[in-house]
């Protein structure tokens, strides 16, 4: 059979069928095989309907691309090209998606089902499923390029899907089928569809990106999708290896399966500087710089900070279990409701019901405060940040309060343990782009040896921070509280005590009558010296 008519023969007698293909890009041969090519191809971007995945791409999808979709079995690469399909797929834009497995179409359908992007209405209209097992069985590549011209000549699709495409190559190995034989099949398949104008995806198994692989040298896009198992959590990671004419972020991006498909959280670009957060000249900003601030809602804490939290900054809140880091979160979410303000709750530890005196229960109720309270199993950075920012933009939010820090590195799956410090990092540094001021909490072993603000060595990044301590005096606990920091702006360094009572928190004065308050014991002060 020959190869080289198979894929000329549809480009020289397909006919515009879709509205507005007269308007695409047309590459007309010269006898020499030319491309005849005047002016500049602007290339069309797909939206693959896939939340995150236009980002991770750097825009969308290159219509008439030659992609593959690789990745170990298990990883959702079926479910991303189905999510593709049903989201691009309409009467002008047909779909044609070939099965090479050995179980028929309909049991994968069985399963596809299940995902709310999947649309019965579709499937045999503008989605149509080919199952060329046998074809492939016999390991013979010229009847299963046959047979695709064949399906493709009829149905005329824009958007062609070939799984397993690993199934096809598997079966041409056994009968003994050189490399350079398969690399034939693999390039006059690209041009074949790109000479009809389709956008083709193929799917396999593939474990090893480093394998030298034809279709990878072929591919326009190469989209990897992994997954990983760590103690008892399983990550999933997506990173576009390749993708032709357009820059796509680099790097692994964790993705989740659900009811609605797969969602991507891709990073937020953190280029810009933040308006609110102070850039690494911020040290060289006079002294009281700061133009508008926010109140916490404590008596006397706010003159303590010098007259309120600067708007847009990141207040760190650390301190022993117990101290009232939580309570004090609370108060300043009431305080911006009060003003007119909403705010976000990123709870990690106990809900609000159980906690904070049924304060920010109440202000959810009102619609004045949302929450972020993901009990889902191993959660990523990217997810958090982005539950964050959706909620952020929903509500219009000026205040956010992660509650805490320490429950937040357990929450997130161990493999980005070892990475909290620059995820952290990312996470103030995307709020501060968002608008926000925001006040975390930070549980904070009490080490009278030495003085310590963060267990993770980040209170660098945070513009204010505030500490509670616990001391003894008379056999009893009592508890202190300070202003350590404040970036351009005066605060007071008074440590002062504070009580708790069912008005919340209560700062009283100075113990000037002792000293060696950070020792955890302080001292009578001998007033005869």
């Amino acid at each position: 059979m020959d190869l080289a008519g198979c894929f000329q023969w549809p480009h020289r007698t397909r006919q515009p069928t879709a509205q507005g293909d007269h308007k695409r890009p047309f590459f007309p041969l010269s006898r020499a095989g030319h491309f005849a090519m005047t002016n500049k191809v602007t290339i069309q971007r797909l939206p693959t309907g896939v939340p995150g995945l236009d980002q991770v791409l750097g825009g969308g999808l290159p219509e008439f691309s030659f992609n593959l979709i690789a990745g170990q079995p298990g990883c959702g690469k079926t479910t991303l090209a189905h999510q593709i399909m049903f989201s691009l797929a309409t009467p002008q834009r047909p779909a044609l998606y070939f099965t090479v497995l050995g179980e028929p179409p309909m049991k994968m359908l069985r399963y596809q089902q299940q995902f709310d992007f999947f649309d019965n209405n579709c499937v045999n209209d503008s989605v149509r499923f080919i199952n060329l097992s046998e074809d492939a069985a016999t390991g013979d590549l010229d009847r299963v390029l046959a047979r695709m011209v064949d399906s493709v000549a009829s149905f005329e699709p824009r958007l062609v899907f070939v799984d397993s495409f690993r199934s096809v190559m598997i079966a041409s190995e056994s009968t003994g089928n050189p490399q350079t034989r398969l690399q034939q099949f693999v390039q006059q398949l690209g041009m074949m569809m790109t000479s009809w104008q389709a956008t083709t995806f193929l799917i396999g198994e593939y474990f090893v990106e480093t394998d030298a692989n034809p279709v990878f040298t072929v591919a326009d896009g190469l989209i990897w999708m992994r997954q990983s198992v760590q103690r008892n959590s399983m990550v999933r990671k997506i990173e576009i290896l390749k993708m032709r004419g357009q820059p796509t972020l680099p790097g692994l991006h964790t993705f989740r399966i659900d009811t609605a498909g797969i969602k991507i959280f891709a990073p937020v670009n953190l280029a810009s500087p933040t308006p609110h957060l102070p850039t690494k000249d911020a040290g060289v900003r006079p002294v009281g710089a700061v133009e508008s601030r926010l109140q916490l809602g404590i008596a006397l804490l706010d003159e303590m900070l010098g007259g309120g939290l600067p708007k847009g900054y990141s207040l760190l809140v650390a301190g022993p279990s117990g101290s009232g880091k939580s309570i004090l979160a609370a108060a300043f979410l009431a305080e911006g409701a009060r003003c007119g303000e909403t705010g976000v709750l990123a709870a990690f530890e106990q809900r609000p019901s159980r906690s904070q005196n049924a304060i920010v229960a109440a202000l959810m109720a009102s619609g004045k405060v949302g929450l972020i309270d993901s009990r889902a199993p191993d959660l990523s950075i990217d997810e958090v940040i982005g539950l964050l920012l959706s909620e952020i933009a929903r509500l219009g939010a000026t205040r956010v309060v992660i509650d805490s820090l320490s429950g937040f590195e357990l929450a997130i799956a161990p493999t980005f343990r070892e990475d909290f410090r620059e995820s952290l990092s990312r996470l103030v540094f995307a709020l501060g782009n968002a608008g926000v001021t925001v006040l975390m909490t930070s549980e904070l072993e009490d080490r009278y040896t030495d003085l310590r603000f963060s267990p993770y060595g980040t209170a660098f990044l945070t513009d204010a921070i505030i500490v509670q301590r616990y001391i003894e005096i008379d056999s009893r606990l009592r508890r202190m509280l300070a202003v350590v920091k404040v970036r351009a702006s005066a605060h007071s360094d008074e440590l002062r005590e504070f009580r708790i009572n069912d008005k919340g928190i209560q700062i009283g004065d100075r113990l000037d009558d002792r000293e060696g308050l950070l020792g955890g014991r302080p001292r009578h002060k001998d007033l005869t010296v």
